[in-house]
């Protein structure tokens, strides 16, 4: 990892919001908690990233990712670089999205 990117979690403040984010299990108390915590449009936005890395992954076209997520070309070009050359963030998230189902079990549907 390259140690200038990081730097941010030199802080016992960013250490303890990544810490507590972590320790969440529950799909429906992380969203409480991210919707405390985060404004609606930050979790779009935070939301088409993902959904963008997810398709970059796929070999979807710039295109087809801007009409799906409505991310700038330039968005998605960053989102790119750092799955190439960043932290590994994305790699791991997308591994997690591909071992989860999207829908809710019968147990815990509504």
């Amino acid at each position: 990892m390259n140690t200038a990117v990081n730097q941010i979690w030199e802080s016992q403040t960013t250490r303890q919001f990544a810490d507590v984010a972590a320790s969440i299990t529950d799909p429906r108390d992380m969203q409480a908690f991210l919707r405390d915590v985060m404004t609606e449009k930050e979790i779009i936005e935070i939301s088409s990233r993902l959904q963008a890395a997810k398709m970059l992954g796929e070999g979807k076209r710039y295109a087809d990712i801007i009409d799906t997520t409505k991310l700038s070309s330039r968005t998605i070009a960053r989102i790119s670089d750092w799955m190439q050359n960043g932290c590994g963030g994305y790699a791991s998230a997308l591994q997690l999205v591909g071992t989860h189902h999207t829908h809710l079990s019968p147990a815990r549907a509504e």
